[in-house]
């Protein structure tokens, strides 16, 4: 199970490059390599903007090692995601983030928490 360290919290847009750089950090120091790296950065950008965009109160970042994986943990206060999309067509003019993640992770799960929502996203190292 993650610790404290292994954790941060974003609340508005001007975050989101510090939670871009907690992730490569914490990744790297993980083990995880560069270009698995830059898909775990991409994924984390994607759901942690989606929290900024569609709900309020921001949201919660984890991540830690587990398994042979690198874990990371989105929650925030918005409902549950949709996942198992279809890729959105190219004339469309959003809905790409949530089918990104799942095509770039190797495992995304959600479930609800206490007044929110939970996505966690795994790579394996």
């Amino acid at each position: 199970m993650p610790d404290t360290t292994d954790s941060m919290s974003y609340q508005v847009a001007d975050d989101l490059r510090a939670v871009r750089a907690f992730v490569t950090e914490r990744a790297l120091a993980l083990g995880l390599p560069a270009g698995r790296i830059d898909l775990l950065t991409l994924a984390v950008s994607e759901l942690t903007t989606n929290t900024l965009q569609h709900t309020t109160g921001g949201g919660h970042i984890r991540v830690w090692a587990e398994n042979g994986r690198v874990v990371c943990d989105v929650v925030d206060q918005g409902a549950a995601r949709p996942f198992g999309r279809a890729m959105p067509s190219a004339e469309a003019v959003r809905g790409r983030g949530l089918a990104i993640v799942e095509r770039i992770c190797d495992a995304v799960y959600t479930a609800a928490v206490p007044g929110g929502t939970l996505v966690r996203i795994c790579l394996n190292l």
